[in-house]
């Protein structure tokens, strides 16, 4: 990894998250966890990976693991609804307990500077900077030591496969 780099993935525990549930907590206290950030939508072909997203971070939570959800309504407009019904659908339907952050964008000017930094710091195909679609992940390790970026096709296994090598 080059100086750049490593800056950009520092970067990212100066950002606070605000919750759906009208909470906030900074980055910086989850240093020493590896943090999975996946863009969601509850009305995507991809949604029902939420049960497996629940089932990983019961698995790994006391491990120092922790994933966030970002809410977002810019593909295919499959996220229309407000934070709290966002919230009530993934309780509900999922029994979805980590962190989901208020509806955010990832992409254009207004997305949040997460995932800006997230895109800069692991592009996708062909170097783009952008999000192709919901349920894109990034892995981020303890420390920023490294950062790993999965597609919405790939399996929770594989994730998971990389989660192990740092816990």
């Amino acid at each position: 990894m080059n100086v750049q780099h490593d800056q950009i993935l520092a970067e990212i525990y100066n950002e606070k998250v605000q919750t759906i549930n009208q909470g906030e907590f900074n980055l910086s206290d989850f240093r020493n966890h590896s943090i999975l950030f996946v863009n969601t939508a509850s009305r995507c072909g991809f949604t029902p990976q939420y049960k497996d997203l629940e089932a990983l971070y019961q698995k790994y939570k006391d491990q120092f693991f922790l994933i966030i959800g970002f809410p977002c309504n810019q593909f295919g407009k499959q996220e229309p609804e407000k934070d709290d019904a966002i919230h009530h659908f993934c309780t509900t339907n999922y029994q979805v307990s980590f962190p989901l952050s208020k509806k955010i964008e990832v992409n254009g000017p207004s997305a949040h500077p997460i995932y800006k930094k997230l895109c800069q710091a692991q592009p996708g195909i062909l170097n783009s900077r952008k999000i192709k679609w919901n349920f894109t992940k990034f892995l981020l390790m303890p420390n920023a030591s490294a950062i790993f970026r999965f597609s919405p096709l790939s399996s929770i296994d594989k994730v998971e496969a990389m989660l192990q090598k740092y816990i």
